[in-house]
């Protein structure tokens, strides 16, 4: 089987109803670029994300969970900037050809596909080390896209779901036989949720907005950074389940912060418009917590054990050791 026979077999086929239901795709896979069509009013939003074996996963780890893994991952991006899922393209490198491995990455990657409304658009397929990377693009209203640099003193500081369970998932990877909480926090690990549906909603409220990769304080530095402002943090506000405090111990407030890849939403909020985003937020399924408040002041202080601290925007960080 070479490159081409790969691609008809893997995925051209599975996606060809997809393609067809797609009216902004107006060519996919079988030329040397998908077409794609901008509706009025929108503007394209793309965004690029590359896993590598023994980096972002094990090298013998689930082939259909690194498709979950990698498409979720992608897609958050999408979210983050209020942005509706249209297709995507995936480079695909691997050492070798292994039809049960490209069987059960390619049937996985079709079903969280479907799953989030995005269309394989077309790719790459190449020899090497194990390396994944998909570009999604999607479509924002004109002027709605939500950026990174809007916060602004006085805007609440808030998250989507609970931080910490990805980094708890890392943390079980070798355990054979989870508990129904283990398999919970793996399933965090392996299948991050984009919280597409709260992007949209946000468009209207968030004064800006980014999704939680490298960790919270990281992430959330991103923003001060872009807006030139601070923010005070109440460690008691960050949400945290049971079960990744369960297997973090002492740890669990550190992992919160600053563990990553839960691919959750970091936004702020303008406190005059907080009543009407709270009523909207009454018929929505994603939980939402207001964590802090952003200040004029350009630091980054959380409120713990009855004082201030001042606290570093720690985070994952791929060339920090070099």
């Amino acid at each position: 089987m070479d490159e081409f026979s790969l691609i008809e077999r893997f995925f051209s086929q599975p996606n060809a109803s997809a393609v067809q239901a797609n009216s902004a795709l107006q060519q996919g896979i079988g030329d040397d670029c998908a077409v794609l069509r901008v509706p009025q009013g929108k503007e394209l939003v793309f965004s690029l994300d590359t896993l590598v074996a023994g980096v972002h996963f094990r090298p013998d780890a689930d082939p259909g969970e690194i498709a979950w893994r990698l498409l979720g991952a992608a897609v958050s991006d999408l979210a983050a900037m209020g942005a509706e899922p249209n297709c995507f393209t995936l480079a695909l490198t691997i050492p070798q050809l292994t039809e049960k491995w490209l069987q059960k990455f390619s049937q996985q990657l079709s079903l969280a596909a479907a799953k989030y409304q995005i269309t394989l658009a077309g790719g790459d397929t190449t020899k090497g080390p194990l390396t994944l990377s998909v570009q999604v693009q999607g479509f924002v209203e004109q002027g709605q896209a939500l950026l990174r640099s809007g916060a602004a003193e006085g805007d609440l500081i808030c998250v989507t779901g609970s931080l910490g369970d990805s980094r708890a998932g890392l943390e079980l990877l070798d355990v054979e036989r989870a508990n129904e909480a283990q398999r919970y926090l793996l399933q965090r690990y392996y299948r991050p949720v984009p919280r597409i549906a709260t992007g949209l909603l946000l468009r209207n409220y968030a004064s800006a907005c980014i999704d939680i990769s490298d960790g919270l304080l990281a992430d959330l530095n991103h923003i001060l950074q872009r807006s030139g402002v601070g923010a005070k943090l109440s460690a008691d506000s960050i949400p945290m389940t049971d079960a990744m405090q369960q297997v973090a111990v002492a740890n669990a407030l550190q992992w919160a912060l600053s563990g990553g890849e839960d691919f959750e939403l970091c936004f702020t909020v303008p406190a005059i418009k907080w009543p009407a985003l709270q009523q909207q937020l009454q018929q929505h399924q994603v939980a939402i917590s207001t964590i802090g408040v952003i200040t004029a002041v350009k630091e980054l202080q959380i409120f713990r054990d009855g004082q201030w601290h001042t606290i570093a925007a720690s985070g994952y960080n791929h060339f920090s050791n070099d």
